[in-house]
């Protein structure tokens, strides 16, 4: 026995230039018996409505060549398709594109990444909406052709207008729709509840009164009132607005013109209470603040804004910069008289220190290991200045850890060790990200620290050649770095202007 053939609902038009949102929007539409007709941009959509005239298009904003308010702005010039229905598809979330998205003609806006629930429900809701303009549209003909029988005229508007408001109660928007002359008043039970009115034939009954009450909920009333007086004076003008009302709920609300023929009857608002939206749209960006703001405090901005974009391996050459370790000297001794406390809170105190250093020099912090601290100068963002840069957090370091004591007086000393040269800098790990460097250069930065001595800085050559002019260095002579041999090393003291 063969099955009945399918009963298309309606047939829409697809304008996207992403193959994954295409097959993602086919998939949907044709699974709830939606024919679907789909082309991947602006030029080939206005061909393909002059051959079969679609119920519904969705329109995606950010297209090559030709952008999808171009193309809507086209698409209402046609005699044919102006009053086929658009619904704008984008991930751009701005009130502003929302509004110039209404303001060339669009008739509803759905945010990416598609929600498939909302999504349809939006195309159900213009359907019917585009539904009951034709058959407005029909019923207003006939009675054109009828206006003789007076009787029989009435007699179709009024089972139209039922018609209409029997399809309004059904829908789960709050819809309101004014004559042009602001005394005839079409509204749904929805209208009624999110607006808190038990009894329509007195807050409704005339235009003050029914502004008036609208007004006294909303949380701005004069920008409220403003807006309706400028849609009064602008009949023909499609608007979107969101209310914040005094309860703590949001509204978004639709505006637009009711056409009749070519003139305008009046004006439909339809409003949609998007409070739970709006608050997980909060706290959703509350939480990639936190997120963005933890991964500032791994890696540097830099880095991390190249992560969000798009993650793979990040590994780079920088071929000039200078690095600096220091290490607190005789922490292992430290730390078996004083409690694992005391001895964090100490390491935190002088490290945050190093951390307002490293942010005043415009330095990057790399890490610490125990008791040992590391920073480079001239990444992520290269300066010729780093070494100077390192220099002058070197001998403020030194100052500041002589302010330093134990909780039982003792001062604290630290070893510093600076060399400067090539690295490759990279982003290490995929739970857990680690910025870090490597390099011979890295290593002999470590070398001039660890074979330094307290409460001194100990310079490569490189390093020191970079300050020489700038800042007195004594030379040390000749020492054995493991690994590298006898090399010529440094104590930088100060700097010359002192």
């Amino acid at each position: 026995m063969n099955n009945p053939p399918t009963i298309c609902k309606a047939d829409i038009l697809v304008v996207d230039d992403t193959p994954s949102n295409l097959r993602l929007l086919t998939t949907m539409l044709t699974q709830h018996d939606y024919s679907v007709r789909c082309v991947i941009n602006g030029e080939m959509a206005l061909e393909e409505v002059q051959v079969i005239c679609p119920d519904l298009i969705l329109l995606d904003i950010q297209m090559p060549e030709m952008s999808g308010y171009e193309v809507c702005l086209k698409l209402k010039e046609m005699k044919d398709i102006k009053d086929v229905p658009v619904i704008f598809l984008s991930a751009l979330d701005e009130v502003s594109d929302k509004v110039k998205a209404f303001e060339v003609g669009g008739a509803d806006y759905i945010t990416k990444p598609i929600e498939g629930q909302e999504a349809l429900a939006r195309i159900e809701n213009q359907l019917a909406i585009g539904k009951l303009q034709r058959q407005l549209t029909q019923q207003n003909a006939i009675l054109e052709q009828e206006i003789r029988d007076r009787q029989q005229a009435e007699t179709k508007l009024a089972n139209s207008l039922a018609l209409l408001q029997s399809t309004f109660d059904s829908m789960g928007d709050g819809i309101i729709a004014v004559s042009g002359n602001r005394q005839s008043v079409t509204y749904n039970q929805k209208f009624l509840d999110m607006w808190g009115i038990e009894d329509p034939n007195t807050v409704l009954l005339n235009r003050e009164s029914r502004i008036q009450f609208l007004a006294n909920q909303v949380r701005f009333p004069e920008v409220f009132l403003r807006r309706l007086q400028e849609l009064y004076l602008q009949p023909k003008v499609d608007a979107y607005d969101v209310l914040e009302l005094k309860d703590g709920r949001v509204f978004e609300c639709h505006s637009r013109p009711q056409r009749l023929g070519d003139g305008i009857s009046g004006r439909v608002w339809v409003y949609r209470d998007i409070t739970e939206r709006r608050r997980a749209e909060t706290q959703l960006q509350l939480e990639r603040e936190k997120t963005e703001q933890l991964l500032l405090n791994i890696l540097p901005e830099a880095i991390a804004e190249r992560l969000k974009q798009n993650y793979q391996a990040i590994a780079e050459q920088f071929n000039d910069v200078t690095v600096l370790f220091a290490d607190i000297v005789g922490f292992t001794e430290l730390s078996s008289y004083i409690s694992a406390k005391d001895l964090v809170g100490l390491l935190n105190r002088i490290f945050s220190l190093f951390d307002r250093l490293s942010e005043r020099y415009g330095l990057e912090k790399i890490k610490t290991i125990g008791d040992a601290y590391m920073v480079v100068g001239g990444l992520p963002n290269p300066r010729p200045d780093h070494a100077e840069a390192i220099a002058e957090m070197a001998l403020s370091m030194q100052q500041e850890i002589a302010y330093f004591r134990t909780y039982e007086g003792r001062r604290l000393a630290i070893r510093i060790g600076i060399n400067t040269g090539a690295v490759v800098a990279g982003v290490i790990g995929t739970r857990k990200f680690s910025y870090d460097l490597w390099g011979d250069t890295v290593n002999i930065a470590s070398r001039m620290e660890s074979q330094g001595e307290p409460n001194l800085i100990q310079v490569a050559e490189a390093t020191y050649q970079r300050l020489q002019s700038k800042y007195c260095l004594v030379l040390r002579g000749m020492v054995n770095i493991k690994g590298k041999g006898e090399m010529p090393t440094y104590w930088l003291t100060s700097r010359k202007n002192n």
